[in-house]
């Protein structure tokens, strides 16, 4: 796992682009950091073995952090500028996270372009729905959602962050399942 991890982190830091991950990059490496844990827990302090299994340990941390902050930095750019990246290339925690940061980025754009138009700007602060991911089982035709925005068409297989209300009720008419991120 950690020259999968190296090779996530340095794609990351070498290019200006988001990189794609594997769908289960984050889920593999927290099941990595677990284990480093747990067997540096039975080593002897003073043994060599401890010692280079430290020396893992603090690397892989520092890989971890910068990737995340890395493509942190990207998805935060791309969204305040305006510009969309491919929903391919995040995993699904990020996609999750995503979603809760989309409207403040819009809010932004839609307050930067009212001082540019010469207009005094109106904040709003609109209810926040909180939201689900959920992957759907069956094909679901575009709905309007409890925050009153349009989704979908679904296909199966298809991923989406939902408001909560909307994920209750396509989970329990069996048309979707919740994805924990």
């Amino acid at each position: 796992m950690y020259s999968e991890l190296y090779d996530a982190w340095r794609l990351e830091l070498e290019n200006v682009e988001l990189q794609k991950l594997p769908t289960e990059f984050y889920s593999n490496v927290a099941e990595y950091m677990k284990r480093l844990r747990e067997e540096s827990r039975m080593l002897e302090k003073r043994a060599l073995k401890a010692s280079l299994l430290n020396k893992e340990m603090h690397n892989a941390r520092r890989m971890i952090l910068q990737l995340i902050q890395a493509r942190y930095r990207k998805m935060i750019q791309k969204l305040t500028i305006g510009e969309g990246f491919s929903q391919e290339l995040l995993t699904s925690e990020e996609k999750t996270i995503c979603s809760a940061v989309t409207p403040f980025a819009e809010a932004i754009q839609s307050f930067a372009k009212g001082i540019l138009r010469g207009q005094l700007p109106i904040v709003r602060i609109e209810a926040t729905h909180k939201r689900a991911t959920v992957r759907f089982l069956k094909e679901v035709p575009a709905i309007i959602g409890a925050d009153m925005k349009t989704y979908g068409p679904f296909k199966v297989e298809d991923i989406a962050a939902l408001p909560f209300e909307n994920t209750k009720i396509l989970i329990k008419q069996a048309l979707a399942e919740r994805v924990d991120a």
